[in-house]
């Protein structure tokens, strides 16, 4: 595989709009004193990062069966999920593709870009499936619909909880949630210990939110996401995608994700479009809820529209709670080389880490290494009681 180093990306323009905000004061003003203070943290950041950003989720369901399909075959299992309230329900599919081989339990990637044909890739699906680890999946539109021109609230779910506001990404995130529910009811060989979220783009978008509010994913893996989850709104970049290129492109700003896929998105996010700067959050809050669980963060070096840069600054601003909480070795980033998509080797390095917290396999070199030159840090602050 290609190997990258801070020569990758030539960054021809950065902005920071302002100083990314710092996650450790309260709405008060009072700043945290102990980590064990982080959960009523946690519940003010939620307000923002998700209430504000996705719109109010829809709660866990009062009415809840999952009907077997397909369940001939010891590897591959079909079933349809039924929830909702006792008035009114949705139904979706799940697939559930398990190792030939396995030794035990095995963990699991639930994964709700069923939708693109690529996740029907065998060799996409045996980077996880020849190291034992296997897939669950499901087509999150069928949950809400991602027709741009059908604007907002189009889709099953929003008949179901009329009186929510979420947008298509809470929607999505919903089934993340509801497929480890149908897990826990199954008598499959998953090790529900070890049940990792992840999408790529719109999906990774869904499988971080579904991540920060859903504590039952050990391991949640965004990847390449663009505005909306991963890449900062304070941070607007233009590079050139390899050495030696030449087509300069620009990072895709809140304007842009709200001009085309509001309906993706909270509607408190409307009033930022053009003053990202004055948004009372960034993407690093939502990145520091997963702690003390794991993140993983996969981008592609050549993606200028996703941010990387952005991406990173959020990343190492978000390190600053995980280090906080003591889980600073549960966050890890990538840059792969190539632009956007979901690679064979997002979803190796995606084991990779599976594999490291399971089994205690090396973490791959590759880890770590930025395409480009440090922009420096994006915040002036920093964990409570580590002022200079």
């Amino acid at each position: 595989m290609k190997e990258i180093d801070e020569n990758t990306l030539k960054v021809t323009e950065y902005e920071l709009l302002d100083k990314l905000p710092d996650p450790f004061v309260f709405d008060s003003g009072e700043r945290m004193t102990s980590p064990d203070q982080w959960e009523k943290r946690r519940e003010e950041i939620y307000k923002y990062a998700i209430d504000l950003q996705y719109g109010t989720l829809p709660p866990a369901p009062e009415y809840f069966e999952v009907e077997p399909l397909l369940d001939w075959s010891p590897v591959c299992k079909g079933y349809k999920i039924h929830a909702g309230t006792k008035e009114k329900q949705v139904s979706f599919r799940m697939q559930v593709i398990l190792p030939e081989k396995r030794d035990g339990k095995v963990p699991v990637i639930v994964d709700g870009d069923m939708c693109w044909m690529y996740h029907m890739d065998r060799e996409f699906l045996n980077a996880a499936l020849d190291r034992s680890v296997g897939w669950v999946m499901f087509d999150r539109t069928e949950l809400a619909h991602d027709n741009g021109g059908d604007g907002r609230g189009n889709g099953a779910l929003y008949g179901v909880y009329p009186e929510y506001t979420f947008g298509a990404l809470g929607a999505w995130a919903w089934g993340y949630s509801r497929c480890v529910d149908a897990l826990e009811k199954l008598d499959l060989p998953i090790d529900l210990d070890f049940i990792a979220f992840s999408g790529h783009s719109r999906g990774g978008k869904t499988a971080a939110l579904a991540g920060a509010v859903d504590r039952r994913a050990r391991i949640v893996n965004p990847n390449e996401t663009c505005a909306g989850a991963c890449g900062c709104y304070r941070v607007h970049m233009k590079g050139v995608q390899e050495p030696g290129g030449i087509n300069e492109s620009r990072s895709e700003t809140l304007d842009d994700l709200m001009r085309n896929f509001a309906f993706w998105m909270g509607d408190g996010m409307e009033a930022y479009r053009k003053c990202e700067e004055k948004l009372p959050f960034d993407t690093h809050f939502l990145k520091a809820m997963v702690a003390p669980r794991t993140l993983f963060v996969s981008e592609a070096a050549g993606d200028i529209w996703a941010n990387p840069v952005g991406s990173y600054q959020t990343t190492v601003a978000a390190k600053e709670v995980f280090d906080y909480l003591g889980a600073g070795d549960k966050l890890f980033w990538y840059y792969r080389p190539g632009v956007h998509g979901h690679r064979v080797e997002d979803v190796y390095m995606l084991v990779n880490v599976i594999r490291h917290e399971k089994y205690g396999d090396p973490i791959d070199e590759r880890m770590f290494r930025r395409p480009f030159k440090d922009p420096g840090k994006a915040y002036d602050w920093t964990a409570p009681g580590r002022e200079k």
